[in-house]
């Protein structure tokens, strides 16, 4: 089945064709989503410059809640539907995902050299797994293989509370309650793991230094590198957070075939993450800390995961 995929996050958008569960080589495009008004005019764009009237298939993972056939942009002010889908491609068989249901479907499908590991356990071949996003927005999803075939359930565990451990925890949890243009009374994770998230911590350890500071997250990035003290303590405070965010999710989860980060923070991060103490910072559950042992974690560093996680739901059977 030939089939079109689209990735949509919250900035761009990734488009594809896939024959089968393999992408077509040299048919990635990406489409700046301030542009375009919704996804419908960017498929149907694509199409047209591919030379192509119709396609067998369509699938889309979307930065959002999906429901009831439906996805609603959490960072974007778009929505997706089944009908906008068959408009555009022509497509019989359609479906939509949130787009950590469609990198849950991508794992076992991404090649060894795009999986880098951070914290080293043994796999357990089949068992659950879990995919953590970090990009512009924040998500996380577990994955299921059953003998009925993968379960990757939606989540939007992106906007529960920021984890709180310590005092300082709680006092950057209620100076982002107020601080910046996105405060809403409330301090989720994404808040704080967001892209967004690393400055808003920025700010917070800036403010406390007596020196406070606005910088883009590129330029909290430069200064880490840079060896700047006050963006170092940035970086170790959102891995921190980081850390015990995951340490919650693989209680609730048991991802004994591992934990995979996705996502432009994720990868801005990896040559941190170890040295400022990720493990330390997910094992840190009082009695429970060898236990958190049991479970490896690795960075994706393939920029298609989503699209082959796409390719590999229609082709094993997907709909919906």
């Amino acid at each position: 089945m030939t089939a079109l995929l689209a990735d949509i996050g919250g900035t761009n958008t990734r488009v594809a064709l896939a024959d089968g569960k393999r992408l077509r080589e040299g048919s990635i495009a990406k489409f700046a989503n301030a542009e375009f008004d919704s996804l419908e005019p960017i498929l149907i764009r694509y199409l047209a410059e591919a030379g192509i009237a119709s396609v067998e298939g369509a699938c889309v993972a979307a930065a959002g809640p999906v429901q009831h056939g439906q996805a609603e942009m959490t960072n974007l002010n778009w929505t997706i539907d089944h009908a906008q889908l068959t408009r555009a491609t022509g497509a019989t068989k359609v479906a939509i995902l949130n787009d950590l249901q469609a990198q849950g479907q991508a794992l076992g499908h991404i090649a060894p050299e795009y999986l880098r590991p951070i914290i080293a356990a043994p796999s357990v071949p089949n068992a659950s797994m879990l995919v953590v996003g970090l990009g512009t927005g924040v998500n996380a999803a577990p994955v299921h293989n059953t003998p009925w075939g993968r379960v990757v359930p939606p989540s939007e565990c992106g906007h529960v509370s920021m984890p709180i451990r310590t005092e300082q925890d709680l006092r950057l949890s209620r100076f982002l309650e107020t601080h910046g243009e996105h405060a809403h009374g409330f301090t989720g994770v994404e808040d704080v793991l967001a892209g967004r998230g690393l400055e808003h911590i920025h700010a917070f350890v800036t403010h406390e230094a007596g020196t406070p500071a606005r910088l883009t997250s590129a330029e909290i990035m430069a200064a880490i590198a840079a060896g700047d003290p006050l963006a170092q303590d940035t970086a170790r405070l959102y891995i921190r957070l980081l850390g015990s965010t995951l340490g919650n999710l693989a209680l609730t989860h048991l991802p004994y075939g591992g934990i995979f980060l996705i996502g432009g923070m994720s990868r801005a991060m990896t040559p941190y993450l170890a040295p400022m103490g990720l493990a330390d910072a997910l094992r840190d559950k009082g009695r429970f800390a060898d236990f958190l042992r049991a479970f490896p974690v690795w960075v994706v560093e393939d920029d298609f995961a989503a699209l082959t996680g796409c390719a590999a739901y229609l082709a094993n059977g997907g709909q919906g």
